[in-house]
């Protein structure tokens, strides 16, 4: 009986001491330890154990790193107190740190470029031209004796992109109801290369007179080109690279990714703001400016944005100097602020609140919830409006991310990305990952 109940004595005390130490700071931070570690040249990060003990903190390449001010390979640390970590250039390099040579844990380190971005914030206008023509619906002709839909028959899709009729490429409307009347009055068929989704498919359609104006149609409705109004997030002055939207351009009809077969974005300029109610999110209205001055290209609609390159600085921005960038681990809860257009092309910078982070190690949408806090902003739009994405999110003087998506039933808060992943679609690698698919919501 007393052997039973210093058993459970001992077994009580036994789960009360793993308690403390599990509890302990030392053992949380132990457990927190990173094994990677990224960081930027120029920035300084803190490394912390917790113990109340020295230790000795084994550094392979000083060139790479210093740690607590010295170049050492070996540095005498108080375990107690944080180890400051200072890079030196780019390069990679391990720490351990050891308590009487019993190796408690290691790091490696990857230094990374000092990366420095024009935040945007300007109102831009977006002109995309499809590459190809595609396809957003089903039409029935009349030949006289029936009705039907040469397109349909031939078995062409909605959402499908016509790029090549007959062998010759093509990028407008007209050139392919130009190609269609020629084969109907010839009474010959048209071979068209269609492609849907990843695959390409080669597909036979016999053109049919409509009866009402004599010309020979192909029973679709399609489209070449798509337009609308979106915000700058960045512009890299030493490659002239820039991303804006922080989300996916998709067809209105079919809710498809557009091609980009040509495209450019030029100046915008606010006009009037539809506000953000619950239920029904608020929209900026906008002009186009000056369209004749081009400001750059767009090659890539992918689901981060509209990426290209611009002829110059953009004009108009809120810093007179780029700004370093953060990385998708470096982004915290708490006080930031985004650059934004409300009136005209005047930027300005408002106070958000980043509510929630997520933790993502490869590409991926809605990174973190942010909310606004600025008065002046809610009582002007309410919140977060379409048109707003792609607004830069600015915090601790790095730029942290874009607005993406508004949430509808609370239109003070939504969705950003993390700047990082539209870098890597602007072909600014920060580091190699995979990308993933994202889901998509109602775009800002």
């Amino acid at each position: 009986m007393i052997r039973q109940k210093n058993k459970k004595w001992m077994g009580s005390l036994l789960l009360l001491l793993t308690a403390l130490v599990v509890c302990s700071t030392p053992f949380r931070d132990l457990s927190s330890f990173p094994r990677e570690l990224r960081i930027m040249e120029g920035s300084l990060e803190q490394l912390r154990v917790s113990m109340p003990v020295m230790g000795t903190l084994v550094n392979s390449n000083p060139d790479i790193l210093h740690v607590n001010g010295t170049e050492a390979r070996e540095v005498s640390v108080d375990l107690s107190k944080p180890m400051s970590v200072e890079p030196r250039r780019a390069g990679e390099a391990n720490l351990q740190v050891k308590w009487r040579n019993i190796p408690l844990k290691s790091v490696k380190v990857n230094v990374l470029p000092d990366l420095r971005l024009y935040p945007g914030g300007q109102s831009i206008g977006v002109k995309l031209q499809t590459a190809g023509v595609l396809v957003v619906g089903h039409h029935l002709v009349s030949n006289g004796r029936e009705k039907v839909s040469p397109g349909e028959q031939a078995g062409i899709h909605v959402g499908d992109m016509i790029v090549k009729i007959n062998d010759m490429y093509i990028n407008d409307m007209n050139e392919v109801k130009k190609l269609i009347n020629e084969a109907g009055k010839k009474n010959s068929p048209v071979q068209l290369l269609v492609v849907r989704g990843k695959e390409k498919l080669t597909l036979v359609l016999h053109p049919v007179k409509d009866r009402k104006d004599d010309e020979y149609r192909m029973g679709l409705y399609i489209r070449d080109s798509a337009a609308g109004v979106g915000t700058l997030t960045f512009f890299d002055p030493n490659t002239k690279a820039y991303g804006a939207l922080g989300h996916v351009i998709s067809d209105v009809d079919t809710g498809q990714a557009i091609v980009v077969g040509d495209g450019q974005i030029v100046q915008a300029s606010v006009t009037s703001i539809e506000k953000g109610q619950s239920g029904n999110p608020g929209e900026k209205f906008a002009r186009f400016y000056n369209e004749s001055e081009v400001l750059g290209n767009i090659t890539k609609n992918t689901q981060f944005g509209i990426f290209g390159k611009m002829k110059e600085e953009p004009k108009r921005s809120y810093y007179n100097e780029p700004l370093p960038v953060a990385l998708a681990e470096q982004v915290e809860e708490g006080p930031a602020k985004i650059l934004t257009v409300v009136n005209g092309q005047k930027v300005e910078e408002f106070d958000i609140e980043i509510a929630n982070v997520v933790k993502q190690h490869f590409p991926a949408t809605k990174g973190m919830i942010i909310k606004v806090t600025d008065k002046r902003l809610l009582e002007k739009t309410g919140g977060i409006v379409q048109g707003m994405s792609g607004s830069p999110i600015i915090q601790k003087g790095k730029i942290v991310g874009a607005v993406t998506h508004v949430f509808v039933n609370d239109p003070t808060s939504g969705y950003g990305c993390y700047i990082e992943w539209m870098l890597q679609d602007a072909g600014i690698h920060v580091r190699p990952t995979p990308k993933s698919q994202g889901p998509a919501d109602l775009a800002a």
